[in-house]
C-alpha cells in the first residue's frame, strides 16, 4: 500500500463544529498533512486561529508557494482557492468560482489526486449542494481513500449525500468518528471498491483548469457542448463525459456539479420574474401618470383606456407573484 500522507477536508454549513472537534482529537504527531476548504467566500476567517487552539496541531492560511509540512493544518484563505502542486507545494488561486464557492473543495481535492494519487484522504463533512462529490470520487479514482461525514448526523447532509452517490466512500462515520477514521485511513485502512471512471478525462480536466485561458476546442476534449449557459457568466457549458457525478464547465472556468447548476437556474428563473414585476411595477406607474394627465386635460375616453391598461397590467403582476410564492414551497 502507498503511504497516505496528505488528508483534504471539504465543508460548508454545519462543517465548523465537526472541524472543532476535528481539531481536538487529532494525535499532535499526525504524520500527515491536513489541508481545509470551509465555504466562507470573501468574509474573514479566524478559522486556523481557532484550530491551533482547539487542538494540538498548528494550523494557519498558508501563502503561496509554501511547501508541505506533516503535523500541520492549512486552511484555504478567503476568496481563494486553495490547491496541491506535484512539486509538494500549496497554490492560491483566484480564478473562477466552482459550486459557487471560492475556496471550494473540489479544486482541492482534484489537485490532490491527481497530484498524489493513492497518498490522498478525501473527507466531506455537512454542508449544502453538491461541492466535493466531483472531487471525492476523483481522489477515490486514483487510489485515494474517502471518508463521508454520516448523512444522518449533518446539519446539512447535502454535500455528504452528494458525494455518496456521485463515489461512494470507504467510511461512512459520525463526526465523532473522523479523526479516528482519518487516523486508520493514514495507517492503511483497507479501500473498497470504487466507481469506475475515467481517470485521464479527470487528468485533463486537471490540467486545464490550471490553465488562464481555456479554448472551445480544449473543452471539446473532456466534454460535449450543452444548450445551457452558465448561470455566472452566460457563457456555454460544456457537459462533463464522465457521469460520476453529472457535471458542466465553461470557457472561463466556473464549474458545477448537477445540484448546483440546479440552484444557479432557479435563481436566474426567480431574478428573471423579479425583473418582469418590476417591469410591470413600471408600466402600471407610467399607465397611472398618463390617467392623472388625461383628468387635467378632460379626455374621459384617455382615462378609461389608462385604467383598463391598469387593471391589466395589475392582474399580471399578481399571476408573476403567485408564481414565486408557490416556487417559494
Amino acid at each position: 500500500m502507498h503511504r497516505r500522507d496528505i488528508v483534504v477536508v471539504g465543508g460548508s454549513r454545519g462543517a465548523f463544529s465537526v472541524l472543532k472537534q476535528l481539531a481536538a482529537t487529532l494525535p499532535a504527531d499526525l504524520p500527515a498533512t491536513l489541508c481545509i476548504v470551509l465555504h466562507v467566500g470573501r468574509h474573514d476567517s479566524i478559522l486556523p486561529n481557532l484550530m491551533s487552539r482547539w487542538g494540538p496541531l498548528p494550523a494557519s492560511h498558508p501563502a503561496s508557494g509554501e511547501n508541505l509540512a506533516s503535523g500541520r493544518i492549512y486552511v484555504a484563505p478567503p476568496d481563494r482557492h486553495l490547491l496541491l502542486s506535484s512539486q509538494g507545494r500549496l497554490q492560491l488561486d483566484d480564478g473562477a468560482a466552482e459550486n459557487f464557492s471560492r475556496p471550494a473543495a473540489d479544486p482541492l481535492f482534484r489537485s490532490a489526486a491527481v497530484n498524489f494519487g493513492a497518498r490522498v484522504v478525501g473527507v466531506v463533512l455537512s454542508g449544502d449542494l453538491d461541492d466535493g462529490a466531483a472531487g471525492l470520487a476523483t481522489i477515490r479514482a486514483h487510489g485515494g481513500y474517502g471518508i463521508v461525514q454520516e448523512p444522518d448526523d449533518c446539519e446539512a447532509a447535502s454535500m455528504p449525500r452528494a458525494a455518496l452517490a456521485a463515489a461512494g466512500a470507504d467510511a461512512v462515520v459520525s463526526a465523532a468518528q473522523i479523526a479516528r477514521q482519518i487516523v486508520a485511513a493514514i495507517g492503511g485502512a483497507p479501500r473498497t471498491e470504487p466507481f469506475p471512471m475515467a481517470t485521464q478525462t479527470l487528468d485533463l480536466e486537471a490540467r486545464l483548469t490550471q490553465r488562464t485561458l481555456v479554448m472551445p476546442e480544449d473543452l471539446d476534449q473532456i466534454g460535449e457542448r450543452s444548450p445551457l449557459t452558465c448561470p455566472d457568466c452566460g457563457g456555454v457549458l460544456w457537459r462533463i463525459r464522465d457521469d460520476h457525478p453529472l457535471r458542466y464547465r465553461c470557457h472561463t472556468g466556473h464549474a458545477f456539479s448537477a445540484l448546483s447548476l440546479a440552484e444557479g437556474r432557479e435563481k436566474a428563473q426567480e431574478n428573471a420574474v423579479w425583473a418582469a414585476i418590476r417591469s410591470i411595477n413600471e408600466r402600471i406607474v407610467f399607465a397611472r401618470e398618463r390617467q392623472l394627465w388625461a383628468q387635467r386635460v378632460g379626455d374621459r375616453k384617455q382615462m378609461d383606456i389608462e385604467q383598463a391598461r391598469i387593471e391589466e397590467d395589475t392582474k399580471l403582476a399578481q399571476t408573476l407573484g403567485d408564481i414565486l410564492k408557490n416556487a417559494a414551497h
